[in-house]
C-alpha cells in the first residue's frame, strides 16, 4: 500500500512497484483513508509519507500497527531530520528512506523491508551508537557492539559478515546474543534501541 498526498509522486511510486512485480493493493492520499482501507487491502508493506494533510505519519504508524502488528512500514520522506527518523522508528517503522533515493534504491528498500530488514538512507542511522553503558543496561562485548552498530546502519547479515570477515552464522549468533541480553525480539527493535541510545 502506498500512502502519499502528492498524486504524481503516489502514482509514480505505485507504478514503479507494479513494474517491479509487486501487487499494489491500495494507493491513498490521507492518513485516515489509509487506516480505513488497510484492513481490506491487507498490505505486507506500507510505503508511507511522513507529512500527510490530516494525520502525521507517526499517528498512521500507530494505527496501522495496532490493527496489524506484523505490517512492515517503510517511511518515504523528504525530511532527514534525526528527530523525525527517531520518532518514526520508535512508533514502529521498519525503515526510513529519503525521497531523494533513486528508483533502484527504493525498490531494494521495499524488498528488504518485506524481508523484515531495517532499511535506512545511508547516513541517517549510521554512527548513532555510543558505548552505551548506562546503569541497569546489560553490557555488550566489543564485537556485539560492533555488529549492532552495523545493524543500525542498515547492513544485512551478509554485508556485516563480509565487513568484519566473519561467517554468516557468527553474525547471526552475535545478533541473537544481543537480542537475548537486551530482551528484544527482532532487528527492528535493535535499530530502535540503537537510535534511542546513540542519537545526540
Amino acid at each position: 500500500m502506498v500512502v502519499d498526498d502528492h498524486p504524481m509522486w503516489r502514482d509514480g511510486v505505485a507504478r514503479d512497484l507494479g513494474e517491479a512485480g509487486y501487487l499494489v493493493t491500495a494507493a491513498v492520499g490521507e492518513g485516515r483513508q489509509a487506516l480505513r482501507v488497510a484492513p481490506a487491502a491487507r498490505p505486507d508493506v506500507v510505503v508511507l509519507d511522513l507529512q500527510l494533510p490530516d494525520l502525521s505519519g507517526v499517528a498512521v504508524i500507530h494505527g496501522l500497527r495496532a490493527a496489524d502488528p506484523g505490517v512492515r512500514i517503510l517511511m518515504l520522506s523528504a525530511s532527514g531530520e534525526h528527530r523525525d527518523v527517531l520518532e518514526a522508528v520508535k512508533a514502529g517503522a521498519t525503515g526510513y528512506l529519503l525521497k531523494s533515493a533513486g528508483r533502484q534504491e527504493f525498490l531494494d528498500a521495499v524488498r528488504r523491508t518485506a524481508e523484515g530488514d531495517p532499511v535506512f538512507t545511508p547516513g541517517l542511522a549510521g554512527l548513532v551508537l555510543g558505548e552505551y553503558r548506562r546503569p541497569g543496561r546489560p553490557r555488550l562485548t566489543e564485537r556485539e557492539t560492533e555488529v549492532l552498530r552495523l545493524v543500525a546502519k542498515g547492513l544485512s547479515y551478509k554485508q556485516i559478515a563480509e565487513r568484519l570477515v566473519l561467517s554468516h552464522r557468527t553474525v547471526q549468533n552475535h545478533v541473537q546474543n544481543t537480542l537475548g541480553k537486551l530482551q528484544m525480539h527482532n532487528r527492528a527493535e535493535l535499530v530502535r534501541y540503537a537510535l534511542e541510545e546513540g542519537i545526540s
